[in-house]
């Protein structure tokens, strides 16, 4: 039997699906965490507080912020890699491993959609 070079145009479209199900999921998510990253403390009455106790709140605040803004910029990179999968499912090249230029089994895209390596090829990678 002869070894599948590439997946079928119906199987891409399921991808596809997937891939945007997880692309609307991301977006609102990176959303909610960028607004949270630059979100301003209210002057509220919550301000009249002893200092000491708006010092450490401002110190869990600045450290909410920079979790948050870390956040944001891996869930952009996460929107970036799906972004590029859809790119790849318009080439007909996606779940093309780009080192052993095989099939990514379709149990590994469906857990990572926007994997470009097969488990091999990660496992290489992984080892030097």
């Amino acid at each position: 039997m002869e070894e599948k070079l590439r997946y079928t145009d119906e199987e891409l479209q399921e991808f596809k699906a997937l891939i945007n199900e997880k692309l609307a999921i991301a977006r609102a998510n990176y959303e909610e965490l960028k607004a949270e990253a630059f979100r301003t403390n209210s002057n509220d009455t919550e301000d009249t507080s002893p200092t000491f106790k708006q010092m450490e709140d401002e110190s869990v605040n600045v450290q909410i912020k920079e979790e948050n803004a870390r956040l944001a910029s891996r869930q952009q990179k996460y929107i970036k890699d799906l972004e590029a999968a859809l790119l790849r499912i318009e080439n007909k090249t996606y779940g093309i491993c780009r080192v052993t230029g095989k099939l990514i089994p379709k149990e590994r895209l469906r857990l990572v959609p926007h994997a470009t390596l097969s488990i091999e090829a990660k496992m290489q990678q992984n080892k030097r």
